[in-house]
């Protein structure tokens, strides 16, 4: 049985989770992502650990509307099998340069990065919730929350104090199949939004069948926080060279009723393997959320068996449907246009 470092006194999901038993296929990841609107920035730190076997990877990324591959971004490094770090998770630091440390549980954490090849890229950030974290399960929690520091690329220090967010996964991930994590969905979405401490919404989706379908979520109106009870994505639009949406939508029922509905252009993309069974184009987006532009981001999320039946599809070559709405899939990657099912 693999035994994982913790603080004792901190909050459980601030830890790494034992794992049961040795499964190679235990995954635990701690992302936190962060933007600069104004100009059209975004920047992410992805640690994917896998305790049964004691290593981790661990990716840094920055783009903007300049570049939407890892070779054309303005940043992107991710490192393979590093040591696992001894240390608990809520003060750890990579053999990549990432290092976080909770000052206040499940609430305020300290972000940083230092690029281990140079002096490309510096991050020093303080995350702080502005709502509790959301739990999906037993293996996944949610968090929208406020960055505030700087970033120093290249030498140019840009100040960072806007909403973002950060999510923490653990549990059997298996990394083969034409499912995403082991599912038999290939396809799906993670949409979020935040306008002010009291003023957000938070969408996982998942392509069952018949267009992206909520299945976790929350909005946040007049400081009154509520889980979704339904809901769907939408990719409006989305660009001919690419595929990759350019304008996307979500709509919803929460719990109490009340109703979620916000639209907005991607004003930059990323497009690249987050983790190997994880394909992911990954933009900001200024929502439109009752009457406000309320800045947040769209992923267009895919297994890597179901991102390539994607672009077959819109060369217009034969091969496997990998997912069950591969067929409903067809128009938008056939024709590069409008996807209205979702």
């Amino acid at each position: 049985m693999t035994t994982v470092a913790r603080d004792p006194h901190g909050h459980p999901d601030d830890e790494l989770h034992e794992p049961t038993g040795d499964d190679p296929w235990w995954r635990e990841t701690c992302w936190f992502t962060f933007t600069v609107p104004e100009r059209r920035l975004s920047g992410q730190l992805y640690p994917f650990m896998a305790p049964t076997l004691g290593v981790a990877a661990a990716g840094a990324y920055v783009w903007d509307d300049t570049g939407s591959t890892p070779e054309t971004c303005l940043y992107a490094k991710n490192h393979w099998h590093l040591p696992l770090p001894d240390g608990p998770l809520s003060d750890i630091a990579f053999a990549n340069g990432i290092r976080y440390r909770c000052t206040e549980a499940q609430r305020t954490y300290e972000v940083r990065y230092d690029d281990p090849d140079g002096d490309e890229l510096h991050v020093e950030l303080t995350f702080t919730g502005v709502a509790e974290p959301h739990r999906l399960g037993d293996s996944h929690i949610d968090q929208p929350g406020r960055y505030r520091g700087t970033l120093v690329l290249r030498g140019e220090e840009i100040p960072v104090d806007a909403y973002g967010f950060r999510d923490r996964s653990w549990g059997s991930r298996p990394q083969v199949g034409p499912g995403i994590h082991g599912t038999p969905f290939d396809h799906g979405g993670y949409s979020y939004a935040t306008a002010s401490d009291d003023h957000g919404f938070h969408m996982i989706s998942m392509d069952l069948g018949d267009g992206c379908t909520s299945i976790h979520g929350h909005l946040l109106r007049d400081g009154h926080w509520s889980a979704l009870a339904s809901g769907r994505r939408e990719v409006v639009a989305c660009d001919d060279a690419t595929g990759h949406p350019t304008r996307v939508r979500v709509e919803g029922v929460d719990e109490d009723g009340r109703v979620l509905e916000a639209e907005g252009p991607c004003l930059n993309h990323l497009a690249f393997p987050i983790n190997p069974n994880l394909f992911t184009v990954n933009a900001l987006v200024a929502w439109e959320l009752d009457g406000v532009v309320a800045h947040g981001e769209d992923h267009d999320n895919w297994s890597a068996a179901g991102i390539r039946a994607f672009h077959r599809r819109r060369r217009g070559q034969p091969g496997p449907a990998a997912g069950p709405g591969a067929d409903r899939e067809e128009a938008r990657g056939a024709s590069g246009g409008p996807d209205r099912a979702g």
